[in-house]
């Protein structure tokens, strides 16, 4: 059952203590957490994100300098057009042409296990069947990103010359669906960020469960009369057994880690498309 809507959470997930399994131990082959120095772990240039006062072409223009010029005769469009919209389309367009040197390849990677994908805009959803049940996983690129980028890149914490990571970690909403069951089991995921970064032989869940919930199957409308389950109402073996039966239909670290690498792929496009459009914008051609 899709849910168009994924729901974020506010607050940082504060999860009970529990014991891990092996079944749920971050793989030794993960490519995006298992080390610093992960080659699949994408470098973006997003220097017009980055508050470090240059662009790409190095150039930033002072605030409230531009003049209004009058509008160009081969445009339509009858805004008004300024020194200032002219080196902002400049800068776009040099900004473009980097973030498109880094992007890996213009296909999304794909997420091992029988997943299928399907996209809406910024969001994704993944779909597979095991024997008699449906389980769909969906998420949304939007906030995204590891919030302390922006905090380390203002205080320059990284080393000169190094590229800065961008991570996409979305929350997820993994759906399980069974033949004759009445109500789908939603379970709400978010990725830990204290794990996030550990080393190769850490066998720690690099994700945990939020909330869940049953809501009525085939229905379209999340009905918050449902009794919810938090986080903080799951004892330590129920949490287990959760993870454990998430882990049972593919939902692992393992998983966690390609849908991060999926969703910094998909975050990528959709920025570079953004970038397109408001150049356009700007341009108005």
């Amino acid at each position: 059952m899709l849910k168009s809507i994924v729901r974020v959470a506010g607050a940082a997930l504060r999860l009970p203590t529990v014991s891990t399994s092996t079944a749920r131990a971050l793989p030794t082959s993960c490519p995006t957490l298992c080390s610093q120095n992960a080659a699949t772990a994408r470098a973006f240039t997003r220097s017009l994100w980055m508050m470090n006062g240059k662009g790409a072409s190095g150039y930033r223009p002072k605030l409230f300098t531009s003049k209004v010029l009058n509008p160009s005769a081969s445009c339509g469009c009858g805004a008004i057009h300024t020194e200032g919209d002219k080196a902002f389309g400049e800068f776009l367009f040099d900004e473009i042409k980097e973030e498109k040197k880094i992007q890996k390849s213009g296909t999304l990677p794909k997420i091992s296990g029988g997943w299928e994908l399907s996209m809406d805009g910024t969001e994704a959803l993944l779909t597979k069947h095991v024997a008699g049940e449906k389980i769909t996983v969906t998420f949304n690129i939007n906030n995204s990103i590891l919030p302390n980028f922006a905090d380390e890149a203002e205080q320059g914490e990284q080393k000169s010359g190094e590229e800065d990571e961008i991570l996409s970690t979305p929350n997820f909403v993994v759906e399980v669906t069974k033949q004759g069951a009445k109500h789908t089991l939603v379970i709400d995921c978010q990725f830990l960020q204290d794990e996030m970064g550990h080393g190769e032989e850490d066998e720690s869940d690099i994700f945990g469960v939020f909330e869940v919930s049953f809501q009525p199957e085939g229905d379209s409308e999340w009905k918050e009369t449902s009794y919810t389950l938090t986080k903080d109402s799951l004892n330590d073996s129920l949490y287990d057994h959760m993870m454990d039966f998430l882990a049972d239909r593919g939902v692992d670290n393992t998983f966690a880690d390609e849908l991060i690498e999926l969703s910094t792929a998909i975050e990528h496009q959709q920025y570079i498309k953004f970038l397109e459009e408001l150049k356009t914008f700007v341009k108005c051609t």
